[in-house]
């Protein structure tokens, strides 16, 4: 963060370069964009037309266009959960200094990048991390809930699993987290992966640890969630994070849009292979709730037998739907024409605000990527979970166990396959029976008390002002 000329804070944003990640980092750029805040967005050359929505509705963003690295497409590793594939590549900051030079101090912040990247270029290959700097000191969306122990796995988890419990007949393995609001227990597979993979001395471990520790050294968190919806991890600061300040602005996309967001619900994220209104219209052929919409996010891939087994429950369900099947999902031969006019399949980017949004929208079959799930709970909408891999097992218990607005679809993990059968009954039991009915009445609630938490006195409004006004405060400092 920097000074402008008039003496407003200037904050530089540095979102993951995928799609689902990067919105509602731009949502919030809007936001600080306009409460007076300059803000200068930087992605890669590939990803520039995503901010052309936000540019239009908010002249005082700049854009910084750097020559990063594209991801890996979506395939395979993403299949098997390869997030530290991305941490694959020499780490030159052993060579800085024990800790990186901060991105804060005097001089617009884009210029202190540039520099900081070709001094970068100058020692070797630069990390494709993610983009959460550990010398930010303003971490953006990172949620604080279930984090007790980052990274390594707290020492009775490291024990089973140099016993080999955690796979094969010792998957039920729990690790218990008894620091943590509720006392949650997670079974040893169903925690991330980089967690899991941990090992003491190893470079891409350690230089992952190395990343976890230095985030939680941020002056402070801001997170895409509200009150309602994570109260209990909200009202107590962690004592990993120090009991530094958390602020819960979200969920941001609503927040947008209560400004005129960045974007139009259906322009969101860039161009729909099939046009937003004409997905609206195909909706509204169907009754209030009736529909669900099947999307796994930006990055994930079904393998053709899950793919597989997701068509035959749908079909077989008798339910109507959208499926946004992207990134080379293989939707098998004949399914659409066997469905007729009640399944829409969507192939690329879905309009997903724009059809969450939709009254005939009820129930959404979700991956539980943290984005995924803020959407759905703003827009009052209930979840089936199917969650693989990163923090999507512990999200789809907030849902189900804790919320109650989620029914579980399929809890495996990245290769689990879901029998079609029991898939279809479960689909036919959210949209038409007496337990479905309830989950929704649910979310709808906690879709209410989304809304009231972004609007003028709520929870997340609050918690904004007083976020940009600690920028203000650091300004001065």
């Amino acid at each position: 963060m920097a000074e402008t000329h008039d003496g407003a804070p200037h904050v530089l944003v540095i979102p993951f370069p995928a799609q689902g990640h990067m919105l509602p980092l731009l949502d919030l750029a809007h936001l600080l964009a306009r409460r007076g805040v300059a803000v200068t967005v930087a992605v890669s050359s590939g990803n520039l037309p995503l901010l052309s929505p936000l540019l239009s509705k908010s002249p005082s963003i700049q854009p910084l266009s750097l020559p990063l690295s594209p991801l890996p497409p979506p395939g395979p590793r993403e299949r098997q959960g390869h997030g530290p594939d991305l941490l694959r590549h020499p780490d030159p900051r052993p060579r800085l200094s024990p800790r990186p030079a901060p991105l804060l101090g005097p001089g617009p912040p884009e210029a202190r990048l540039r520099r900081r990247l070709r001094h970068l270029r100058g020692l070797g290959p630069a990390p494709r991390r993610r983009a959460r700097r550990p010398w930010l000191r303003l971490l953006p969306l990172r949620r604080p809930r279930h984090r007790r122990d980052p990274l390594p796995l707290p020492a009775h988890a490291q024990e089973a699993r140099g016993r080999g419990e955690g796979e094969g007949e010792g998957e039920d393995y729990l690790v218990p987290f008894p620091s943590i609001p509720n006392s949650p227990s997670y079974p040893l597979p169903k925690l991330s992966r980089l967690f899991r993979s941990y090992k003491e001395g190893d470079p891409l471990s350690e230089s992952v640890r190395r990343n976890f520790l230095w985030n939680l050294e941020s002056h402070g968190f801001v997170a895409n969630s509200f009150e309602a919806l994570e109260a209990a991890y909200l009202e107590r600061p962690l004592d990993d994070l120090a009991r530094k300040r958390v602020w819960a602005v979200g969920p941001l996309a609503a927040a947008a849009a209560e400004v005129g967001g960045a974007g139009a619900a259906d322009d969101r994220g860039g161009p729909s292979s099939v046009p937003a209104a004409e997905v609206s219209a195909w909706l509204d052929r169907f009754p209030e709730g009736s529909v669900v919409y099947v999307c796994f996010g930006s990055l994930a891939v079904l393998t053709p037998a899950q793919a597989a087994a997701a068509a035959a429950a749908l079909e077989r369900s008798g339910a109507a739907f959208v499926w946004a099947a992207r990134g080379g999902t293989a939707v098998p031969e004949g399914f659409e024409e066997r469905v007729g006019g009640r399944g829409l399949v969507l192939r690329g980017w879905a309009p997903q605000v724009a059809i969450l949004a939709h009254a005939a929208v009820g129930w959404f079959v979700t991956h539980c990527g943290w984005n995924s799930l803020v959407e759905a709970a703003a827009a009052g909408v209930a979840m089936l979970t199917w969650p693989m891999t990163a923090d999507q097992h512990v999200n789809a218990r907030l849902l189900v166990e804790e919320a109650g607005v989620a029914l579980p679809a399929c809890d495996g993990g990245l290769a689990a396959v879901p029998d079609p059968h029991e898939l279809a009954r479960t689909l036919a039991e959210a949209v038409r029976g007496e337990k479905g009915r309830a989950v929704r009445d649910r979310a709808k609630e906690l879709g209410r008390k989304a809304v009231e938490a972004v609007r003028g006195g709520g929870s997340s409004y609050i918690a904004l002002e007083e976020f940009i006004q600690e920028l203000h405060n650091l300004n001065t400092k």
